[in-house]
């Protein structure tokens, strides 16, 4: 064998080794999705809701993200009845069934997601927490723990510091890699709702691995980095201040 074609074999066997391996470094696949609000955003189109009738500026959620949900993805009502199923569709939540949780457990919830006021959990729970394999306590705990871990990061710090003022995909982005690690990033999409004259950032919806619900010390760091990539959807909008 020549020493060119040689080369050649060898070049072909090590892409076919490497090809995993890089596979694997640009990132693997989204088993999770945790769904983080901006509150005053979602109340500004939503101001009929029982969480946004006082809003201001005072209240944690109002400069915090809040917490929407945790969704496994494209699971939803697991053993769930039909009848549940189109109780939950129609909006009704405070008519569903009530979710069972500690009082601590509670108590934690209330905090890191007012809709609770609302019925949001029961609708979080019968959609997505009965998918999960987990009781309702260690769903919602794992949920309130991610959140808190983004309140306590520099995504957090960035909004609270511009709350009336417009934030770029650029800054945003920026925030995600120095708190998570380089390309965490590439895993977050961010959406926008028109309010008035603005465009406002309703939510942050960020990919997570499998790991999200069965290692209870996995950080959210690695819990991103793991999941696969996506786009980033709107580009720039204003974080909105509470109140109307």
């Amino acid at each position: 064998m020549s020493n060119l074609l040689a080369r050649i074999v060898a070049l072909v066997i090590a892409t076919i080794i490497a090809g995993p391996v890089l596979a694997q470094q640009g990132g693997g696949r989204t088993r999770y999705i945790l769904a983080a609000s901006w509150q005053p955003a979602v109340c500004q189109t939503n101001q009929r809701k029982a969480e946004c009738a006082h809003q201001g500026g005072e209240r944690y959620d109002a400069t915090n993200f809040s917490l929407h949900g945790l969704w496994p993805m494209r699971k939803d009502y697991c053993g769930v009845s039909e009848d549940l199923r189109s109780a939950d569709k129609d909006g009704s939540w405070r008519d569903l069934p009530a979710v069972t949780l500690s009082q601590a457990g509670k108590a934690a919830l209330d905090k890191a997601m007012p809709g609770t006021q609302s019925g949001l959990e029961r609708h979080e729970w019968l959609k997505h927490g009965t998918c999960t394999n987990m009781s309702a306590d260690d769903y919602f705990g794992t949920a309130v723990r991610l959140v808190d871990e983004l309140n306590g990061s520099a995504v957090r710090d960035l909004f609270a510091a511009n709350i009336g003022k417009m934030l770029s995909a650029e800054q945003i982005k920026a925030a995600f890699d120095k708190s998570f690690g380089p390309g965490a990033s590439d895993r977050v999409k961010m959406s926008c709702r028109r309010a008035g004259n603005s465009r406002v950032i309703s939510e942050l919806t960020i990919g997570l691995s499998e790991d999200a619900t069965t290692d209870a010390q996995a950080g959210l760091g690695d819990l991103i980095q793991a999941a696969g990539r996506t786009q980033f959807g709107c580009n720039e909008g204003m974080v909105d201040a509470a109140g109307f």
